[in-house]
């Protein structure tokens, strides 16, 4: 008899972006009865299972049951909007970075991969009085990154315990998000966001909610907010940046945010965005600079050096070690039970393989200590 998980079912059925009525149509069934196999109540014959398998998109081990994983319980993710992003759009991304997190287990039973070292700082949702800038504070000096600019933080969060990973194209429409599973924090990247300055906010954005909002109700405006205020402290501390900023708008104001942007990693829009809020500028000043902006069409696309987004690391290292000693892809599929196109794009160092030469970074981690259980 074939084993069968009812959680799996339902993994393998949002990972198509399907409904269970959906599911039902397709196989001939009802959707009582696929309803009931994801329950528990009932449990499908080898033959039902052979027919979900067909109809997912995957082998019929997948529905077997797992150990302790992202899939033991379901995570809370992060997203950014609720409003703006249905319910099937999010199930589809969550079950995603539950597969990812699978996917990094079953490397990690070959390769020693970096413990986890992400503090927990509780903030209050309804009085926070700074919290969220002394939280990044904090998490600075948790991490001895010291002063000055962040440098590469896909590195630092990998070299932290953290699985960052690109999102499959069917599930763009959903912003970065981020959850915890049962081995390691997840933070998922969109795809079609290739904006390297955008991006390391968002990685910073998503970094904040690990670190403040692990038990907080996701997706409020309050939350939302205060994952911001992190990202812009983190990226751009008020004692550094304050002095630095324009205090009115000229030609050679936005000379000025140009260099900063290049040499903080952050975008001209933050920039202008947190000399505001640090008072630098009032706001009419500040509205009038984002007229200018979205005249010259900077608020589609800004004017940067940086052409290619930072990339992961972890996993494509990974990966490409155990190959180099016999470890294939083909048996970590097998051991991940994951779909081949999912698995390529969970291990991926880009988006797409054909901007892999063309990417920020390419090359693989050497902090990351890599070493194959088996040849140590």
């Amino acid at each position: 008899m074939t084993l069968f998980s009812p959680e799996r079912l339902t993994l393998a059925r949002q990972l198509e972006g399907l409904r269970k009525s959906e599911l039902a149509a397709q196989i001939g069934k009802s959707s009582t009865a696929v309803a009931a196999w994801e329950s528990g109540a009932k449990r499908p014959t080898s033959a039902n299972i052979a027919e979900l398998a067909m109809s997912l998109g995957v082998t019929p081990e997948f529905f077997s049951p797992r150990g302790v994983t992202a899939t033991h319980e379901s995570p809370v993710p992060h997203f950014r909007s609720l409003r703006s992003t249905s319910q099937r759009a999010r199930d589809q991304a969550l079950a995603f970075g539950m597969l990812a997190a699978d996917i990094a287990e079953a490397v990690e039973k070959h390769v020693e991969f970096p413990h986890v070292n992400v503090p927990s700082i509780e903030v209050l949702i309804d009085d926070d009085h700074g919290a969220p800038e002394e939280a990044a504070h904090r998490l600075r000096q948790a991490w001895d990154v010291g002063t000055g600019p962040m440098g590469h933080l896909v590195r630092l969060l990998e070299n932290h315990g953290v699985l960052v990973v690109f999102s499959p194209p069917q599930t763009s429409a959903v912003d970065a998000y981020s959850f915890e599973s049962a081995a390691r924090p997840v933070v998922i990247l969109n795809p079609t966001k290739r904006d390297y300055y955008r991006q390391r906010f968002d990685i910073a954005h998503e970094l904040g909610h690990l670190v403040m909002h692990r038990d907080a109700e996701p997706g409020g405006r309050i939350v939302e907010d205060q994952a911001n205020r992190f990202a812009s402290e983190l990226l751009m501390p008020a004692d550094e940046l304050r002095g630095l900023l324009p205090t009115s708008m000229n030609a050679r104001a936005w000379d000025a945010l140009g260099a900063l942007k290049e040499q903080w990693g952050v975008s001209i829009q933050a920039l202008l965005f947190r000399a505001r809020r640090l008072g630098t500028i009032s706001d009419v000043t500040y509205r009038n600079a984002v007229i200018t902006l979205t005249q010259r069409g900077w608020r589609r696309q800004e004017p940067g050096l940086i052409t290619a987004t930072e990339q992961p690391s972890m996993l494509p290292s990974s990966v490409g070690l155990l190959e180099s000693v016999g470890i294939d892809r083909e048996s970590l599929i097998d051991q991940a039970r994951a779909p081949r196109d999912l698995f390529e794009v969970v291990v991926a160092r880009t988006p797409s393989a054909v901007e892999a030469e063309q990417t920020h970074d390419a090359r693989p981690s050497n902090v990351i200590p890599l070493l194959t259980r088996q040849h140590r």
